[in-house]
C-alpha cells in the first residue's frame, strides 16, 4: 500500500475543524447508563460461546504530581499508601471479571495506564500480576502484548528490570519535550538522563518494542526547540513514536487553567512544527501509520498496516482486533462483545461498588446494527486507509451505495481537494488525505451529524 504522506497547508488549514479520534464508534458521549453491571455480566458470559482471545486493560489513576497539559483520569497525591488502598479493590475487581470469562480464553494484550502505573511500589506491582495469573490465562512464552505506559521520573533500572520479570515486554515512555522552558511551563521537569536510564535499560533487560511520546502546541515552544528535542528522540532510535497536538480545552480540564495561552504557539506556528516533525521522521526511515503515530518499517503497527490487519481501540492502534477488551480499574472502558463499558469515574463511588461485591460498570453502549457497519467503515479508513465496499456488503448485507448514498456524496468536496478516490469499487484515502483522516472519518459518523454539544478537540 501507499504509505507516503503529503503536506499540504491550504488543505490543512481548510480541514482543521474539531472532531472525534475515534478510539470507539460510537464515541463515548454517547454511552449511556441504562447500561450497567446486569447487561455487562449477561453479554460477558455470552462471548465464552465464541471465545475470542482477551485484552485486559488496568487503570492505575494515580500521579505524584500534576502536568498542566494533561486530560487523563487521574487522582494527583504523594501518599503512596492510597496506591495498596486501590489495589486491594483492583484485586477484587480482577476476581470479578475473571468469574465471568472462561480461562480457556487467553490474554493476548494487556495494558498498564494510567495516572503513572509506577506510581505503586515493586512488591505491588508483583502482586497485582501474580493476581492477574490467578483468574485470567496469560501467555508465558513472550508473544503476548503486553505493555505499559512509563514516567521516566517514577522509574529506573531496577523497576525496568522488576516489570521485565513479571512479564511486561512493551512500553511507552512519556517525554513531551527536553526544552527546559517548556517542561517548566507545564510542570513536568524530567531531565534527558532520566529518560535515557529508562529507555536504555528497557533495551538491556529485552523489551520488544520502545515507543517514545512526544507532545507539540505546548507552551514556548517553537520550531528550533523542538526540533532539537526531536534529533536526540530520533538518535535513540525508538521503534514508535506518537507525537500529540496538544488541545487546550481548560473548561473542560483543570490543570490547563494553570497554562498562559499567551505562551502557546499560534496554530500557524503548531503547523510549522508538525510540518518539521513529518519530514524529520520520514527522513529518519518512519511510517506515518495516522492519527500522530510513527513507527519503524519492520514494526508490528507498520507490517499490520500493510497487510490490512490493523486496528484500533481505546489505547490507541493495535495488531490484536479479534479480542474482547476488559477494562478494570477506575474509570477505564472495555469494549465486550458489541458493547461498550464504563467503571465508575470518582475513586468513593469505585470502592463503594467493589466493597459491596458488585461490577463498577456505571454506563456503556450497546451497538445497533447500524452502529456496527459504521464501526467497520470508520475503523477500516483509519486503520487501512481505503475500504472495499463488495468487503462490507458481503459481511453486513448491504449495498453500499444506497446505504451511505447521503455520505458518499459529501464526500465529493474531498474528492475534489484531492483527499481521496471513491469508484464503484471503494473509497482510497490519497497521500494529501492522510493528515485529515479524522475528517473524512467524520462524514460517516451518524451521531456528529445530530449537532451534538459535545466539544472534541482539532484534527490537527
Amino acid at each position: 500500500m501507499n504509505q507516503s504522506l503529503v503536506f499540504d497547508l491550504d488543505l490543512i488549514k481548510k480541514y482543521d475543524h474539531a472532531g472525534p479520534r475515534y478510539t470507539s464508534y460510537p464515541t463515548a458521549p454517547q454511552f449511556h447508563d441504562g447500561f450497567g453491571p446486569d447487561q455487562y455480566r449477561e453479554i460477558a458470559q455470552a462471548t465464552n460461546v465464541k471465545g475470542n482471545p482477551l485484552s485486559l486493560y488496568f487503570h492505575i489513576p494515580f500521579c505524584d504530581t500534576v502536568c498542566f497539559y494533561c486530560a487523563c483520569n487521574k487522582v494527583v497525591t504523594k501518599d503512596r499508601s492510597r496506591g495498596g488502598t486501590y489495589l486491594t479493590r483492583l484485586h477484587k475487581e480482577i476476581a470479578m471479571q475473571g468469574a465471568l470469562f472462561d480461562k480457556s480464553r487467553v490474554v493476548e494484550q494487556l495494558h498498564w495506564g494510567g495516572g503513572t502505573p509506577t506510581f505503586i511500589s515493586h512488591d505491588e506491582m508483583r502482586e497485582l500480576m501474580r493476581v492477574t495469573r490467578e483468574y485470567f490465562t496469560l501467555l508465558e512464552d513472550d508473544t503476548g502484548e503486553y505493555s505499559i505506559e512509563i514516567d521516566p521520573r517514577e522509574a529506573n533500572a531496577e523497576t525496568i528490570a522488576i516489570l521485565r520479570e513479571i512479564g511486561l515486554n512493551r512500553m511507552s515512555l512519556g517525554v513531551q519535550d527536553f526544552d527546559e522552558r517548556v517542561q517548566k511551563a507545564v510542570n513536568r521537569l524530567q531531565s534527558e538522563a532520566q529518560t535515557m536510564e529508562v529507555l536504555d535499560a528497557a533495551r538491556k533487560e529485552g523489551f520488544r518494542s520502545i515507543s517514545v511520546d512526544l507532545m507539540y502546541g505546548l507552551p514556548h515552544q517553537s520550531v528550533a526547540s523542538f526540533e532539537r528535542t526531536l534529533d536526540r528522540i530520533i538518535e535513540v532510535d525508538p521503534d514508535r513514536l506518537s507525537i500529540f497536538n496538544y488541545a487546550h480545552l481548560p473548561e473542560r480540564f483543570m490543570p490547563q487553567r494553570r497554562i498562559n495561552m499567551e505562551d502557546v504557539p499560534t496554530p500557524a506556528e503548531k503547523l510549522d512544527i508538525l510540518q518539521l516533525t513529518i519530514e524529520k521522521l520520514e527522513k529518519a526511515g518512519y511510517v506515518y501509520i495516522g492519527m500522530d503515530h510513527f513507527a519503524r518499517p519492520d514494526d508490528e503497527l507498520t507490517i499490520a498496516q500493510q497487510d490490512g490487519t490493523l486496528y484500533r481501540n481505546f489505547q490507541g492502534y493495535s495488531t490484536h482486533a479479534n479480542c474482547d477488551l476488559i477494562g478494570l480499574g477506575v474509570t477505564s472502558i472495555g469494549m465486550v462483545g458489541e458493547t461498550y463499558s464504563q467503571n465508575m469515574r470518582e475513586l468513593d463511588e469505585y470502592y463503594e461498588r467493589i466493597d459491596a461485591g458488585k461490577l463498577a460498570v456505571f454506563r456503556g453502549f450497546d451497538l445497533s446494527q447500524d452502529d456496527q457497519i459504521r464501526r467497520d467503515v470508520i475503523t477500516r479508513l483509519i486503520c487501512h486507509l481505503k475500504l472495499d465496499f463488495s468487503r462490507v456488503e458481503s459481511e453486513r448485507g448491504i449495498c453500499f451505495a444506497d446505504y451511505f448514498k447521503k455520505e458518499l456524496n459529501q464526500l465529493q468536496g474531498m474528492i475534489e481537494d484531492g483527499l481521496l478516490e471513491v469508484d464503484e469499487k471503494g473509497i482510497q484515502v490519497l497521500p494529501r488525505g492522510r493528515l485529515l483522516i479524522r475528517n473524512i472519518c467524520m462524514v460517516f459518523d451518524y451521531y456528529l451529524a445530530q449537532k451534538s454539544e459535545v466539544k472534541f478537540s482539532r484534527v490537527i
